[in-house]
């Protein structure tokens, strides 16, 4: 699915670059409905892959690519991909290296469907190797309308701006009902657990947000209890 265009050095302009730059403008009104039916194929192409895939329960992981391999957080990684597969759950990942492969890896040893869903960077990234089925996006968009198609519930290990901006945005939509049941565990209470009291003590203390929404969000170091969040909500022992 990717395409692109080399920059300066290693950096390359991404679709997603080329859409949203204001000053190619004027090209985009001539082409925007070639660019609309571009949306159109890799929306059709990614369903396409994701139903012939047949994943059945699947849970989102997320965390940073930049989690080494021999540290004690790609080791969790591995063991929560393998725990959420052995509770009969296929995992789906941003494809790529440090936690995204270390769940990947999980899935392969628990024997169920690993995928990776791919985003065009900038820079050179590349689908780690523990991926069964695997899809390489252009647009950010169009990625995240799988994974909040295709997964019943998230859990996010420790990561960057990616895993922020994935928790908020599912966040966001249970919240406002675009989603329904959709459980999401916060996986470390060291790296969460100031996020999760400023959403109290600054975002509900403000009345930002309501004491339901903090509830939206589980914060815990026991794998455990992670997987079994995300069978309650509807997982394949429901």
């Amino acid at each position: 699915m990717t395409e692109r265009r080399v920059l300066s050095g290693d950096r390359r302009i991404t679709a997603d670059q080329h859409l949203l730059d204001i000053a190619h403008e004027e090209e985009w009104k001539q082409r925007a409905a070639w660019r609309i039916m571009k949306f159109q194929a890799e929306f059709v192409e990614g369903f396409d892959a994701m139903e012939e895939a047949d994943l059945g329960d699947a849970i989102g992981v997320y965390g940073s690519a930049r989690t080494p391999v021999d540290s004690e957080e790609y080791k969790l990684g591995v063991e929560l991909g393998r725990k959420l597969g052995e509770a009969g759950f296929s995992i789906i990942t941003g494809g790529g290296p440090g936690t995204m492969e270390a769940a990947n890896r999980g899935a392969v040893e628990a024997g169920v469907k690993s995928v990776g869903l791919g985003i065009e960077l900038p820079f050179e990234q590349g689908i780690n190797e523990f991926v069964h089925v695997e899809l390489d996006f252009k647009y950010f968009f169009v990625r995240k309308v799988m994974f909040l198609k295709y997964s019943c519930g998230f859990c996010a290990l420790p990561g960057g701006f990616g895993t922020m901006d994935e928790l908020f945005e599912s966040l966001t939509l249970v919240q406002t009902g675009k989603v329904g049941k959709f459980p999401i565990a916060l996986i470390g209470t060291g790296y969460w657990g100031g996020l999760a009291d400023w959403l109290r003590n600054s975002m509900l203390a403000e009345g930002k947000i309501s004491p339901k929404d903090v509830d939206l969000l589980m914060v815990t170091d026991d794998l455990d209890e992670a997987v079994d969040h995300m069978r309650r909500a509807g997982g394949p022992d429901e």
